[in-house]
């Protein structure tokens, strides 16, 4: 009844599950979206990160690399934005008091700016690009 061929069918697919019981089956395209960018710093961000606090700065240097670094479009209610009206920079993250400003491109993140939020809106004022 069935022969060699039912048995090799009912093997892949005790395989199947077996592999998916362990974790160790396909990905998902979920995981295979989570490509790793390269975060680039501007001089002008770099002199702004130098010159935060300490605390400040790692706190920063946090919440960049577990934003920006696989999902850095990703926006969310409060901590990421799409900024609407400016073709740069692309997205602001919030971190505390703190505003990065950055532009997305295929492989790589560029940090344009860190700013105190007080200075944000005359930041953007000045060197925000406009659509």
């Amino acid at each position: 009844m069935g022969g060699p061929a039912v048995s090799a069918e009912r093997l892949a697919f005790n395989n199947r599950i077996q592999a998916l019981e362990l974790g160790t089956g396909t990905k998902s395209g979920y995981n295979l979206a989570r490509m790793r960018f390269e975060i680039v710093l501007a001089p002008e961000a770099i002199q702004d990160f130098r010159a935060l606090k300490a605390n400040v700065r790692s706190t920063v240097r946090d919440a960049l690399e577990t934003h920006l670094r696989h999902e850095p479009m990703k926006t969310s209610r409060s901590r990421v934005k799409r900024l609407r009206g400016l073709s740069r920079p692309q997205y602001r993250l919030r971190v505390g008091e703190i505003r990065v400003f950055y532009d997305v491109s295929a492989e790589s993140v560029e940090v344009l700016a860190i700013v105190p939020k007080s200075e944000a809106a005359i930041w953007l004022e000045q060197f925000g690009s406009p659509e």
